[in-house]
């Protein structure tokens, strides 16, 4: 049986401040809905609705162990967001090299 399909894409899904903390707590390792739901202050069913738009967009894995729900980060999906922000690195190094040259310009001036 296949993978379905993300229900929520990367960019929604760390459209969200609290959602990008999500990510940012579940890189030190995996951890329980009460644990971060500790780290915020909103509902645990708040957290929860949070956790599920970055399951559904691949970004999180969740697991039962028993009566506890624990869930991981999954940086694979974040890859897509690497190779968009890649093509846009042309024009960052372009004004980057820019300002470098009036600098140096301005030094050599004075």
């Amino acid at each position: 049986m296949g993978q379905a399909l993300p229900q929520h894409d990367v960019y929604q899904a760390i459209a969200d401040p609290s959602r990008r903390r999500l990510l940012r707590l579940l890189t030190q390792g995996e951890q329980p809905l009460s644990a971060l739901s500790g780290q915020f202050d909103m509902s645990r069913t708040a957290v929860s609705k949070h956790l599920r738009i970055l399951r559904e967009a691949g970004l999180v894995t969740e697991r039962r162990a028993g009566r506890e729900t624990r869930y991981a980060f999954r940086p694979e999906p974040l890859a897509e967001l690497k190779d968009w922000l890649a093509y846009f690195e042309q024009f960052w190094d372009n004004k980057l090299a820019m300002l470098k040259h009036l600098v140096e310009k301005q030094d050599e001036d004075e």
